[in-house]
């Protein structure tokens, strides 16, 4: 993933709302293994065994995320239990097949969360992160971010 990709996912976890942040951890794991895919291709083992270890990590945080007492989290944490399980097979065995499943598997998810988060209209879950306002301010030979006065406290409670 680039520097500009995690910075992008970054400012959309600042600013989202509950379900916007499983629809961020689908695609984040969705880019590590694509991620996965294209270092194995190119042979270069050690990078293809980081975004593999990336990739866990998201499925990792959606599968502790589950409330076990609502459906479909039952069904939901077998899916990624599954998924988790073809990881370690295609990392074991250093195979883009198991890569594939999960991504058939997570896609249709992905697409039914980001019809959810549409719906939902619940505040961001980080009540005090940093404002941002897009926009860029010509400076001497480049172009410069400019960001308001974030107050003292930048995100934390005081």
């Amino acid at each position: 993933m680039t520097r500009e990709e995690k910075q992008q996912f970054t400012l959309r976890i600042s600013q989202a709302n509950s379900t916007q942040l499983v629809v961020i951890l689908y695609e984040m794991l969705l880019s590590y293994l694509n991620e996965a895919e294209n270092m194995l291709e190119s042979g270069k083992n050690l990078e293809f065994h980081e975004a593999v270890r990336k990739a866990r990590g998201c499925l990792n945080e959606l599968l502790q995320s589950l409330n076990l007492q609502y459906e479909p989290a039952p069904t939901l944490r077998q899916l990624y239990l599954f998924c988790i399980r073809r990881l370690a097979i295609g990392e074991a065995k250093e195979e883009e097949a198991p890569l594939g499943e999960i991504k058939r598997v997570i896609n249709p998810l992905w697409d039914a969360y980001a019809r959810i988060a549409v719906q939902n209209s619940a505040g961001p879950v980080m009540e005090n992160s940093q404002a941002v306002y897009a926009g860029l301010t010509y400076g001497r030979n480049t172009l410069t971010e400019n960001m308001t006065d974030q107050g003292a406290n930048r995100g934390m409670y005081v």
